[in-house]
């Protein structure tokens, strides 16, 4: 075991590396329960069946999904801990899982298009996505645009990601409402209780106290704070509300059955290659190439950002500042995103969370090999996980939405060519309810304006041929 981790070398103890695998675990538990919910739009009570989406449909997209998203986590963690030997744990990204289903499983429903079809359309541009990261990492390129891609942009993606998803998370349960006259409003808890309704404010009004119970745990410093609030939103929604769960065992057999038939056959069958450059949904050969684009990039910053952050925050970089086995880290995000394609879900990335793990005291894979061990019993919890209600899970798609917005912080809002494309990135995210449209229009206004300033600088040609990528797709297609 010391041969292969090192774990006396990097100053660390079994005990210790044991503690920060469970640590990391249950600081990210809560994708278990929110990334199928996510994908599948909530599930056969989700929003989309309240649109009119096929329940079965969706059901087995949300099947397939959460046992994809467990096999994925296992295997980019067991990549992280045997092949890049680091602390460091993967699972599918939130805001990524968010963009898949906006662009392909509700974008296939409003198109008119079959719902599984634009679900497994969508895992061939993940795919796609994933061999062009792992030949960026193969090759070096991906250091290029790395270092190529503005600072502003690098910290207003994630965050604009970030608000994004927590603005999923307030439309979930109603929090923010449609308004015929304004757009959107806050819940109308005055007109609840003048109707008698009250009863249909309740999933709003526990997610709100569910995100207070989240930030609370995080103050005091639980690791697992998302998780346990998760779990306590849950009990209180079901007294709140006087209903009882239902608990079917044989969901865990079915769960396995629609993996097998919807989920991990998806890229393998000749529809999917069709529907995902000529889809309703996808608007088109460019337009595929743009989301695939799109995917990686985001997969790309999101992964630069956590393996410097969390190596940071464990002293694990090297003299140049880089972190250790840094390459070997990208080459295992690149593959768990080909591998989650092949499963069944959306982009698999490196979590932030890890760095909750490295808090604790992890230093070496073998932490990484006890987080994939716990992940390996979930997938029999499927029964557990389809009671979670939405007004549960929401409030973890807040917080970590707030916490990914930390990154704008670091943004210099003093000069003007950084901070109006950063902006225009954070807020045409949810804004457009498009994490490419942010990412494209903050490209635009960054060359532009160094072009007009004469600060055009030769590395910018990246975000400049990004640009007029996006440009072309803003042209060509409406989306």
């Amino acid at each position: 075991m010391e041969k292969m981790f090192k774990i006396k070398e990097r100053n660390s103890t079994i005990r210790t590396e044991i503690i920060g695998g469970l640590t990391t675990f249950f600081a990210m538990a809560y994708i278990v329960f929110v990334n199928p919910n996510q994908v599948a739009a909530g599930g056969i009570s989700g929003w989309l069946v309240e649109r009119g989406a096929d329940a079965a449909s969706i059901g087995q997209i949300w099947n397939a999904t959460y046992i994809a998203s467990i096999l994925v986590a296992i295997i980019g963690t067991l990549l992280m801990a045997f092949y890049a030997r680091m602390p460091f744990a993967q699972a599918c990204g939130m805001g990524l899982n968010a963009f898949f289903c906006t662009t392909f499983v509700a974008g296939a429903f409003f198109n008119g298009v079959d719902v599984i079809k634009g679900y497994q359309a969508g895992l061939v541009i993940i795919f796609l996505s994933g061999i062009i990261f792992l030949l960026l990492s193969v090759t070096g390129l991906r250091e290029y645009i790395a270092k190529g891609m503005p600072d502003c942009l690098k910290k207003a993606i994630p965050a604009g990601i970030g608000l994004f998803i927590a603005f999923i998370g307030f439309q979930n349960v109603d929090i923010i409402q449609t308004n015929p006259y304004t757009l959107v409003q806050f819940v109308d808890i005055h007109g609840a209780i003048e109707g008698g309704a009250v009863s249909s404010i309740l999933p709003a009004l526990i997610a709100l106290l569910g995100l207070i119970i989240i930030a609370v745990l995080g103050k005091y410093g639980v690791k697992a704070n998302v998780i346990l609030g998760i779990v306590i939103t849950t009990v209180i929604y079901y007294l709140a509300t006087w209903t009882v769960p239902s608990f079917d065992i044989s969901a865990i057999g079915q769960s396995f059955k629609d993996f097998g038939s919807v989920g991990i056959t998806g890229i393998f069958q000749a529809d999917s290659w069709k529907n995902a450059f000529v889809g309703a949904n996808i608007g088109g050969v460019f337009n595929a190439i743009v989301l695939i684009i799109s995917f990686c990039l985001v997969d790309m910053f999101d992964t630069i950002g956590t393996l410097y952050g969390t190596a940071s925050e464990a002293n694990m970089l090297d003299e140049k500042g880089d972190p250790i086995n840094v390459g070997k880290c990208m080459m295992a995000d690149s593959i768990g995103t080909c591998s989650g394609a092949i499963l069944g879900t959306s982009t698999c990335t490196t979590f932030v969370e890890s760095a909750a793990g490295v808090g604790a005291g992890a230093r070496t894979g073998f932490a990484s090999v006890i987080t994939a061990l716990c992940f390996a019993v979930c997938l029999f919890l499927s029964p557990l996980a389809s009671i979670i209600p939405a007004a549960a899970t929401a409030p973890a798609l807040i917080y970590v939405g707030i916490l990914m917005l930390r990154n704008f912080g670091k943004v210099d809002m003093k000069d003007l060519a950084s901070a109006v494309p950063a902006f225009l990135t954070l807020i045409m995210m949810p804004l457009t309810y498009s994490i490419s449209n942010g990412i494209g229009i903050g490209c635009i206004a960054y060359t532009l304006i160094a072009l007009f300033t004469g600060k055009f600088r030769r590395k910018d040609i990246v975000v400049a041929v990004i640009s007029l990528l996006f440009i072309f797709r803003f042209i060509l297609v409406t989306m």
